[in-house]
Parts: C-alpha cells; structure tokens; sequence
C-alpha cells in the first residue's frame, strides 16, 4: 500500500530540506521511497511543492489530485490551494504563517480568511498552529521546516525519536545540528 504525502510552502521556506529528511527517515524504515520536486517560483517567494511517496514498492513518485494522504504545509494559503491533492478525510499539518502572494501585495486580490476553517469544511482533518513561531523560539525562523517535520513525526509513532535524529545528523549540516534539533523537539511536544 503506498503513502502519499506533498510538502507545500513558498521557495526559501525549507520544503527541500524537509522532503530530503522525511525521504531518508522513511528510507531508514526499510519502505521504497520517490522524492519528486516540482518546483514554482521558488527564488521570488512562489508556491513549491514536493511529493513523498512510499510503500513496499512505489512506481511513480507523482501525487494526482485526491491521491495525497497528508499534506504538510508551511503556509496557510499554500495548504488550500493544494486541497483537491488530499484524499477524503486526509490530514493537513499547516503552519498558520500568512506570506502575501504578489496579488494581494499589489492590491489585485485580498488574501482569503479562515482558510483553516474552510479547509475543515472540506472534509480535511487540520492540525493547524503557529509553528514559525516555535521555531524562532527554537533559535531560528529558518527551522519552521524542521518544526513541521516534529509535529508529523506525532503521527507516525512507529518512527522511533532515535531514527528520527539519526536522519537529522546525516541531512541537515553539522552547524545547524543543535538548532534543528531544538526545532524537531518543539514541534513534536507543541
């Protein structure tokens, strides 16, 4: 049976990193794993997207509309635009983060309000919370990436904590090591 997960945010947010972690942690699990990066305007602040598929074997590492069984997002907006991916009943993590698309920054369009509630009417099951700001008390905005990745590891408690720092040391650089680990932390506990 194969898992489908898309990593949602907007370039300079960390998806790749996060996808790269959660690819080696699941690889670490023994499950065949395809990463694919689709990337938007990812240097001017547009939408990225990442798809994570795993199973015992995965042929395609594309994720169709209604095939996605969590979405994490980084943003809440991206969550939302991203919602015909995820199956009925499927899960949204999603950081409550507001980053203005160039639309509603140049006046063209207002940026939609209660999207958490909306995506709830939907059918999708949120976890929604700031976790920008768990992260910059992590000690840096930057780690929002690996907060996220705390709060899904909760899901996933057949994931042991030691795998998931062991994916930590080998992904993230070494500078960085104790800063992300505060950040898994946080997330996880929030």
């Amino acid at each position: 049976m194969t898992k489908n997960i898309m990593i949602v945010g907007v370039g300079g947010q960390g998806t790749l990193l996060a996808s790269k972690l959660l690819g080696y942690v699941l690889l670490g699990q023994g499950y065949d794993v395809k990463v694919s990066e689709v990337h938007g305007m990812s240097q001017r602040g547009g939408s990225v997207v990442t798809y994570v598929r795993y199973g015992e074997k995965v042929y395609s590492p594309v994720i169709d509309r209604g095939e996605a069984d969590m979405i994490i997002s980084f943003e809440k907006l991206e969550a939302a635009r991203w919602l015909e991916y995820l199956k009925p009943g499927g899960l949204i993590i999603t950081n409550t983060q507001e980053m203005e698309p160039m639309p509603v920054v140049t006046g063209a369009a207002v940026y939609p309000e209660e999207l958490v509630e909306k995506m709830r009417a939907a059918g999708a099951r949120v976890d929604a919370e700031d976790f920008l700001a768990l992260a910059v008390q992590a000690g840096s905005p930057k780690a929002v990436n690996i907060v996220l990745l705390g709060r899904f590891s909760r899901y996933f408690p057949e994931i042991t904590e030691e795998d998931w720092q062991q994916a930590i040391t080998a992904v993230v650089p070494k500078k960085f090591l104790e800063l992300n680990r505060r950040a898994f932390a946080m997330g996880k506990g929030a």
